[in-house]
């Protein structure tokens, strides 16, 4: 089989060619940041935004960025000629390789920069008419989730508690309310408001968050930011699920009890056509 076409620090080449040292501080410390962008049929959705939240990312790490928002999406665009289809785009830019390991910020290093399409399957139309099961935990991560870090050890540990019960996703709760979930933003909608929890340290700043809210008021739904307080959430009508591979999608039980009647609700179809309108005027 043909190894896939990927991008390697400004060169296209396949994928089972690319060597990374042992040394780059990627590999050793996670001192890096990362990105996924989806493209369906070739038309990249809120590229800018997304490289726009990679550049915060990196001010956050104190990594220079090595290319303009322009340069990433003649990269990405570049790379997708290779994979036509509805596609994810990974996008990880890490500090570099030192002379040496140490804690200590090395200064003048290039960055290691690593792109990869792979396809994207979009939620099945049984995950969408009938929701999916989420479990919850206490959020024991880091006190920097703003930031889009490849060291995800806490996020793997958090979808592991769903994977290991069979549920699609792990909501997480720290001080009694909602952050997130291990791998997606959550939105909660009680009485026909929709609430979204403050994009503070706490949660990774969603496009599709960002998207979502901007759907909503569109779509003239009710939308409120603010602290979701854990009772809430556990009392909602209806509880969604976000991220740029899922799009949206409902969570119809949450640790075993179902969320509101137990189906995907009126607000949550509202969004999901909006969205899917949303995405058919990319083509």
């Amino acid at each position: 089989m043909t190894s896939p076409i990927a991008h390697f620090n400004g060169r296209l080449v396949p994928l089972d060619d690319i060597r990374i040292s042992p040394l780059d501080r990627g590999f050793l410390f996670g001192d890096g940041v990362y990105e996924v962008v989806p493209a369906y049929g070739g038309k990249l959705l809120r590229a800018r935004e997304h490289f726009a939240r990679l550049q915060r990312s990196m001010d956050e790490i104190a990594l220079a960025n090595p290319m303009t928002i322009d340069g990433w999406v003649d990269a990405v665009n570049a790379l997708l000629a290779h994979h036509p289809g509805d596609q994810a785009v990974y996008i990880q830019v890490t500090r570099g390789v030192p002379p040496k390991r140490d804690h200590v910020i090395p200064q003048g290093l290039a960055p290691t920069v690593f792109m990869m399409a792979s396809p994207m399957t979009n939620p099945s139309k049984e995950m969408v008419d009938k929701g999916v099961a989420c479990v919850s935990a206490s959020d024991f991560r880091w006190h920097k989730c703003h930031i889009k870090s490849v060291s995800l050890l806490g996020n793997v540990l958090a979808r592991q508690i769903s994977a290991d019960a069979g549920a699609t996703e792990t909501v997480l709760f720290r001080d009694g309310y909602l952050t997130e979930a291990a791998a997606s933003n959550v939105f909660v909608v009680k009485g026909g408001t929709v609430y979204a929890a403050p994009q503070d340290n706490h949660i990774l700043l969603g496009i599709t968050y960002e998207l979502l809210a901007e759907l909503a008021r569109s779509g003239e739904l009710k939308f409120e930011v603010r602290p979701v307080a854990e009772t809430l959430v556990r009392a909602a009508d209806e509880i969604w699920l976000s991220s740029s591979t899922k799009e949206v999608l409902a969570v119809t039980t949450l640790d075993g009890k179902p969320v509101g009647a137990g189906v995907p609700g009126p607000v949550f179809k509202r969004m999901h056509a909006l969205f899917q309108a949303y995405k058919a005027k990319l083509a």
